[in-house]
C-alpha cells in the first residue's frame, strides 16, 4: 500500500522551511484547507441548490458578482479570522483591507491576500474554478491594527502562496519558497493527500492560453507572438496548441503540469492589464518561478512590480521560461 501522506503531515515536516512560524503556517493553511473544503463543497452542488447565478451587484472591479463569488468570500474570510494568525485580509470581493478586531487577530504576524473563487463565471456551465491566496508577513506594529501597508508590498516578500482548483478532482497547491506541491483532495477521508510533490514546469511547452476574441486590442508584439504560436515550424514544434478555459487557476494549473504559457496583454479596454497584481498575479508568479518557469509584465519580473493600489491591474505573462522569454522579445522588438 502506498503510504499517503496528509497535508498537514507535510506541512509539519516541511517545518523547518519555514522556521520563524514555529507552527504559525500550519495554522494558516489549515484555515484554507477547511474553507476550501466548504467550498468545493458548494460548487459540488451547483444545479441543485439556488448557489449559481448573479447577486445583481458588482464588485469595486465593476465585475458582476455572482453567489458563489460572495459565499466563498465570507467562507475564506471567517475561516482565517477564526485563527489568531492572521491580522487582516484583502480580497477580490472587498472594497477595501480588513483589518480583524479582536486583540488576538491584531496580535497575529500575517495578511492575507485572495481571489476567493477565480472564475466564478464559469460555475454555471460546470468548468473548473478556483482560490487564489498570498501570505505576507506585516510591517506594521504586532498588536495594532492591520493598515494598507501590510498588503501594499512586492511579491518577492511573499512567505507563501498557492491556489486551490475545484475540477474533475479538487487540489490544493502552495509554496513557501521551496518548491511548489500539490495535494489531491479525498472525499472519503475528508483529507488532502500529497499526489504532485516538487512540481516543475517544462522549460518549453507547446500551449498558448489567451482569449484570442481581443487580438484586434492586442499590443502588436503579442499579435506577432501568437502568429509566431500558428506557424508550421515542425522542428521547432509548432504550431501550438491554443487552449483558453477563462479561469486563470484552471488555465495556469494545465501549462504548470504540461509546459504552456498564459498571456493576458494590455488591450484598448483594459491599458493596465485585467488580473490583479496583489492577490492573482504575484501568488501565481511566486508559483511558477519556484517550478522554474518565469512571470513578467512584459517588461519586468512580476514579483518586482512595487503596488500602489489595493486592486491594482497588470499585464501578465507567465509559463515555461523559453516560451516567456520569446513573448519579451517580441514585445522589446516592438519597442524599440
Amino acid at each position: 500500500m502506498t503510504d499517503i501522506r496528509t497535508l498537514g503531515e507535510f506541512i509539519v515536516e516541511k517545518q523547518s522551511d519555514f522556521p520563524h512560524a514555529s507552527g504559525e503556517l500550519s495554522s494558516l493553511l489549515g484555515s484554507i484547507k477547511l474553507a476550501a473544503k466548504i467550498v468545493n463543497r458548494e460548487i459540488n452542488k451547483a444545479g441543485l441548490a439556488d448557489i449559481t447565478g448573479s447577486v445583481g451587484a458588482e464588485n469595486i472591479q465593476g465585475e458582476e458578482q455572482q453567489k458563489l463569488d460572495l459565499y466563498a468570500n465570507d467562507k475564506f474570510k471567517a475561516a482565517l479570522e477564526a485563527r489568531d494568525q492572521v491580522c487582516g485580509i484583502a480580497s477580490e470581493e472587498e472594497d477595501l483591507a480588513v483589518s480583524f478586531k479582536r486583540q488576538l487577530n491584531r496580535d497575529a504576524k500575517y495578511v492575507v491576500l485572495m481571489d476567493p473563487l477565480d472564475g466564478s463565471s464559469n460555475i454555471d456551465v460546470n468548468v473548473s474554478v478556483g482560490t487564489i491566496f498570498s501570505i505576507y508577513r506585516r510591517i506594521s506594529p504586532v498588536g495594532s491594527p492591520a493598515i494598507d501597508a501590510d498588503f501594499l508590498q512586492p511579491g518577492h516578500r511573499q512567505v507563501a502562496a498557492g491556489y486551490v482548483i475545484y475540477g474533475s478532482s479538487t487540489m490544493l497547491v502552495y509554496t513557501t519558497g521551496n518548491g511548489v506541491h500539490g495535494f489531491t483532495y479525498d472525499p472519503s477521508l475528508g483529507v488532502f493527500c500529497l499526489s504532485h510533490e516538487n512540481m516543475q514546469i517544462p522549460v518549453n511547452g507547446n500551449i498558448y492560453s489567451i482569449n484570442e476574441g481581443n487580438y484586434i486590442r492586442f499590443p502588436l508584439g503579442v499579435k506577432k507572438y501568437i502568429k509566431y504560436c500558428q506557424e508550421y515550424v515542425p522542428q521547432d514544434n509548432r504550431p501550438y496548441t491554443s487552449r483558453y478555459i477563462g479561469s486563470l487557476v484552471a488555465d495556469f494549473h494545465r501549462n504548470l503540469l504540461k509546459g504552456g504559457i498564459y498571456l493576458y496583454p494590455s488591450t484598448a479596454n483594459y491599458p493596465n492589464g485585467k488580473l490583479r497584481l496583489l492577490y492573482e498575479c504575484n501568488p501565481m508568479a511566486l508559483l511558477i518561478e519556484q517550478a522554474g518557469g518565469r512571470a513578467t509584465d512584459g517588461q519586468q519580473r512580476i514579483l518586482d512590480l512595487v503596488p500602489t493600489e489595493l486592486h491594482q491591474r497588470v499585464p501578465f505573462f507567465v509559463g515555461s521560461t523559453n516560451m516567456v522569454n520569446k513573448v519579451e522579445a517580441f514585445l522589446h522588438e516592438i519597442d524599440e
